[in-house]
């Protein structure tokens, strides 16, 4: 039911090393008919030694060169759109200002891969704080960015933070965080912006995707409409994995209908 695959990283993200072109193939091969890159951007991301300083920083130009060329190579196979993923941060507004201003994107994620500088992939960001403290300093930060920084189309893998905790998402559920996520949601739809459900997570044990059924069945009570589906996948046979379960689980919270993209344009598909 779901055709279009709005989350997906190459070798322009410096996390993957696929060809894009093996991924516009992968997903004709699955009969996809919308394939949006949404390569990485994270300016001030912490340099480690596994983190080399620009890791990063995504080179638009060489990007958006291989995607027209692909484009055409394939335009009688599958639609290709050029999005991008930008990290948010305080620290960083004007840079992504700039950036998401200086190209013609159809489609904007915004995401917290960072708080204020730390990092919930690594075990220091939760030194000093238990898990419940460093869950909700995340949701927090979720909020200062939505605040700061409004040229983006969807929020990315809203609860991201439960991948990395040291209890991952055993003792976490929406309602002992609600009273910091649903200000988080209430912003986004104020500022029309929408949520994705991003099925990346399931491959790394989560229960379910980010973010949880319960989050999206709230986001749509308040109000809430615009959805994207994506798989975070950084290699081909992680493509639209789980989609058809994304499909359901959107049916339960109360859609009706999922979103792409293009030009920065909302198109509404039923699912």
């Amino acid at each position: 039911m779901i055709k279009a695959d709005c989350h997906l990283h190459s070798n322009h993200s410096g996390d993957s090393s696929t060809p894009m072109e093996e991924m516009v193939k992968q997903g004709i091969a699955l009969g996809l008919d919308t394939l949006c890159f949404t390569e990485h951007n994270d300016f001030d991301f912490p340099v480690t030694e596994s983190d080399p300083e620009g890791k990063f920083t995504l080179n638009p130009d060489s990007y958006l060169y291989e995607l027209i060329s692909l484009r055409e190579k394939y335009a009688n196979q599958i639609t290709l759109l050029f999005g991008i993923e930008l990290g948010l941060q305080p620290s960083c507004v004007m840079q992504n200002a700039v950036l998401a201003k200086s190209y013609d994107f159809d489609f904007i994620i915004g995401s917290s891969h960072l708080v204020n500088g730390e990092d919930p992939y690594y075990p220091a960001y939760y030194e000093n704080r238990t898990e419940e403290e460093a869950y909700r300093y995340y949701f927090q930060s979720e909020l200062e960015n939505i605040k700061k920084f409004q040229n983006f189309d969807v929020y990315g893998h809203l609860d991201y933070v439960v991948r990395y905790g040291p209890n991952g998402d055993r003792a976490y559920t929406y309602d002992k965080y609600k009273d910091v996520i649903d200000p988080v949601l209430m912003a986004l739809i104020e500022k029309e912006k929408g949520l994705e459900i991003n099925t990346g997570g399931m491959k790394r044990g989560m229960r379910e995707f980010h973010p949880v059924s319960a989050i999206l069945r709230r986001y749509r009570e308040l109000g809430g409409e615009i959805i994207t589906i994506g798989s975070d996948a950084h290699a081909p046979e992680d493509m639209a994995s789980h989609f058809d379960t994304a499909a359901e689980v959107l049916k339960s919270c109360g859609f009706s209908y999922y979103t792409v993209f293009e030009k920065r344009v909302p198109q509404f598909r039923k699912l």
